[in-house]
Formats: C-alpha cells, sequence, structure tokens
C-alpha cells in the first residue's frame, strides 16, 4: 500500500473520526505549502516544505501530521513533523503509517505513541490551558474572527500567522507595549491590517467590555507609508477610515474625530496651531496637554487635540526611526497616548543600534529575520558589493 492509498484509506478516516473536518471551526490542510525553497539563480529554487497534514481549529494551526506508507516505520516522518511544527509554532507533531501513530507536545517534550487523534476541542484545551481569566475571554473572541481574505485573493504566509497570533494572544494577556520583528519585505502592512480587522470584528478596546469597537491609529514617519497603509486597509468600510492630514484640519478648524482606523504622520502630530485662536474642540482636550509639547510660539500641537484614552490600539511603523527613541520630540507623542496598547513594527534588530526601541516596547513577541525569509525563499538573496568613488 503506498503513502496515497494508506492516507485515504487509514489516515483520512482516523482524523474524520476524531472530528478533524468534521466539528465546526475545524479544518484539515493538506499538502500545505509552508515555504517556497530558496531561490537559486536562473529561475531556480531548492525544494519547498510542505507538511502532508495540518490540523486548524478556531484559525489556529494546532497540529503537524506526517504520514508514511503502510511498510514503513511509523516513526519515519518524526524530524519532519518536527521541524514544521516548529515553523508553524503548532504545539503538536503526529507521525503515522496509518497503523500507529506518534505524538509529540513541542512545548512539554512529552511523546510517545497514542491511540487515536485527540478531538479539536481536546487539543484547543491542551494548547491554551484555561486559567479562568479575561485572556482566555478575549482569545476565544479573537480565535472567531477569521483572517480577512478578500474572497480567496488574499492568503497569508505561516510566519504572518505567527505574529498575528502572538500579538493577539499579548493582548488578550493585558500586554501594554509589544513588538514584533521582521525582515523589510515580509509583510509588515498586512499584518497591521490583519491585526485591525480582528480587534475591530471582535469589538476589542480599552475597557475591554466588547460595548463598542476600537478606535486604531497607524503612526508613520513619511507619508508614502501612511498611504500605503490606508490603501492596504481597503477591506475596512470607506467611512471607517480616515487620512489625518494638516490641510483637511486647518480647513475644518478641528482634528477628526469621526472614524475607526487613523492614518497619519509623526510630523502632522508636531503640527499645530496657535492656541489663541478660536478653535472647534472640547474644552479639555488641549489643557490635558503637557506644557513641554507646546512650542516657543504657543502652538499647540494637532495630537493634543484628542484626549490622550482617544485611540485604543496605536501601529507605529517602522518604530526605530521614530517615537521609541527617547530623545525624540515624537517620543511626545506616544507618552501622551500613554493609555493605548502600542504595537512596534521594526525591521532593524541590532540592539546596539536600537537601545531605546527595546527599552521602550520590550522583547518582540515574534522575530523573522532576513536569513529566514531568504532561507524560505519569500527574499531574494543579495550580495555585497563595495565600490569606490
Amino acid at each position: 500500500m503506498n503513502e496515497a492509498e494508506t492516507r485515504a484509506e487509514h489516515i483520512d478516516p482516523a482524523l474524520k473520526a476524531a472530528g478533524w473536518g468534521v466539528v465546526e471551526g475545524s479544518r484539515v490542510m493538506r499538502e500545505y505549502r509552508i515555504t517556497e525553497g530558496r531561490l537559486q539563480g536562473a529561475g531556480q529554487r531548492s525544494k519547498p516544505e510542505i507538511a502532508d497534514y495540518v490540523l486548524v481549529y478556531r484559525n489556529h494551526k494546532l497540529a503537524v501530521v506526517e504520514a508514511n506508507r503502510w511498510d514503513l516505520p511509523y516513526t519515519e516522518g518524526l524530524a519532519q513533523a518536527k521541524t514544521y511544527a516548529s515553523k508553524l509554532r503548532a504545539r503538536f507533531a503526529y507521525a503515522t503509517n496509518g497503523q500507529r501513530i506518534y505524538s509529540v507536545d513541542m512545548q512539554s517534550g512529552t511523546e510517545g505513541e497514542i491511540n487515536a487523534y485527540p478531538s479539536p476541542q481536546e487539543l484547543w484545551n491542551r494548547t491554551f490551558v484555561s486559567t479562568g481569566s479575561t485572556t482566555d475571554e478575549w482569545r476565544e473572541r479573537f480565535a472567531a474572527v477569521p483572517f480577512e481574505d478578500k474572497g480567496g485573493m488574499w492568503g497569508s504566509r505561516y510566519y504572518q500567522d505567527s505574529a498575528i497570533n502572538n500579538v493577539l494572544e499579548a493582548v488578550a494577556d493585558n500586554q501594554q507595549r509589544i513588538l514584533l520583528t521582521l525582515a523589510t519585505g515580509t509583510g509588515k502592512t498586512f499584518i497591521a491590517f490583519q491585526l485591525a480587522w480582528k480587534l475591530f470584528k471582535s469589538r476589542w478596546n480599552l475597557n475591554r467590555d466588547a460595548a463598542r469597537q476600537p478606535r486604531i491609529l497607524f503612526l508613520a514617519d513619511r507619508n508614502i507609508l501612511a498611504d500605503q497603509a490606508y490603501n492596504s486597509f481597503s477591506a475596512f468600510s470607506e467611512d471607517a477610515l480616515v487620512r489625518i492630514a494638516p490641510e483637511d484640519i486647518r480647513k475644518k478648524g478641528r482634528v477628526p474625530k469621526n472614524g475607526s482606523v487613523f492614518f497619519t504622520i509623526f510630523q502632522t502630530c508636531m503640527s499645530g496651531q496657535d492656541s489663541s485662536l478660536p478653535r472647534k474642540r472640547e474644552p479639555s482636550d488641549v489643557e490635558q496637554l503637557d506644557s513641554r509639547f507646546r512650542g516657543n510660539d504657543d502652538r499647540v500641537p494637532y495630537f493634543g487635540e484628542y484626549p490622550p484614552d482617544f485611540f485604543d490600539f496605536i501601529i507605529i511603523d517602522e518604530c526605530h526611526r521614530g517615537g521609541a527613541n527617547d530623545e525624540s520630540t515624537w517620543r511626545g507623542i506616544l507618552e501622551y497616548f500613554a493609555p493605548a496598547v502600542q504595537l512596534g513594527l521594526t525591521a532593524t534588530p541590532k540592539r546596539k543600534d536600537n537601545v531605546n526601541t527595546y527599552e521602550y516596547f520590550g522583547e518582540p513577541v515574534y522575530v523573522y529575520s532576513l536569513k529566514e525569509g531568504i532561507n524560505d525563499g519569500f527574499l531574494t538573496p543579495f550580495r555585497v558589493k563595495q565600490y569606490a568613488t
């Protein structure tokens, strides 16, 4: 009996009997392509990494199953299963030949033969041990919201899934400052969008009462980055997206507040108007602003027109270049909006050059390096050449 026959006649029925693909919210992803294979030149790639089965429940990849044909030892694909589970951040790895099943808990190190596959709910409970806290409640709410795939046009890569889930786990655990480190070109804007989508659809907010949808700020240091993000969030309704621009503020005499996801740059936030001029604002807004953020000409920066707790979640793109620097005037913006959960995105992990970034945000909840991106085939290898001019 070859591998295909073993899968069809023995492994598939065993997974179905455990509820996989039957229980609502569960899926069996067959021949799941994890990586593309490193680019080797001349249009050639190394062999991609493809898992035989990935078991998904409530939008989380919980386990990898590697299959072998009937006449091979059932542990033959164990090393491969462990490698794939490690990449996918799945807690469980299984190897089988259709007759026997070998199980590995990647977190505890427990391994050994089992008689049958665990059910989706059983595997979920083993992966996320309940503590009876609000962390469990919000994990459940986030898990209920699928990634937005724009009708199948958008697909996520394995490391993007891991980055998103790790951030959401930190949010559920009430972590206030969060850092993601991913190489340039690996889709940080896509990750930011999916995070905003999940927070928005689950109705997470600072009060954590699900009574309203959150107000999210995407903060960059260049207009091209803010515009790119604005366009990438097109799955949101048009009235939910707000592009904060100085000319619009000057025209209307106030900062925009009607919306859900706001996009702007540090420079716009630091711009402002003479505080002696009439303004359409709440009387308490500007008074809450620390005097050190006012200019010598008594100009009030625009960000001070928002209450400090106006935004629930702030995404700082290329955070190592901006507000994380404690000597930067932009740092005041992040300090002013201190109540918000703040997520820093960066592609520059060198600690000696970015001490302030790590001091402000803490350790990254997920790291995907340039080397990993190249080896996985998502980024192009390069050679460095030096020229004297």
